[in-house]
């Protein structure tokens, strides 16, 4: 059973930054490539952004592309969400998910693993 378990999340003004933490069990963490989503209220989930399981390919949505970045921690079965410069827009939960290949997927059918989200807000 893998679970996926999200942290950093909380309020910030609009510009500010926050780190978003998903940490892995459950199966090994280096053999799969990692994705964030997020869900606005009253809105599909929405690709985030996606990294390979090296940590040497990245993708992002065109939404957050320039402002957010994605990295991985292999040794500590952790991924990381680098939100900068953010908007009121950005509010949303934040979910991260476990890819079914080594490769990043920007589809939700891409991953079987889910985490329980964290609560972004940004005031403007």
């Amino acid at each position: 059973q893998v679970q996926l378990v999200e942290s950093g999340g909380g309020l910030v003004q609009a510009g500010g930054s926050l780190r978003l933490s998903c940490t892995a069990s459950g199966r090994s963490f280096r053999s799969y490539g990692m994705g964030w989503f997020r869900r606005a209220p009253g809105k599909e989930r929405e690709f985030v952004g996606g990294i390979g399981w090296s940590g040497g390919d990245t993708y992002y949505g065109d939404s957050v592309k320039g402002r957010f970045t994605i990295s991985r921690d292999n040794a500590k079965n952790t991924v990381y969400l680098q939100m900068n410069t953010l908007k009121p827009e950005d509010t949303a939960v934040y979910y991260c998910a476990s890819s079914r290949a080594l490769y990043i997927g920007i589809w939700e059918r891409d991953y079987n693993y889910w985490g329980q989200g964290t609560q972004v807000t940004v005031s403007s």
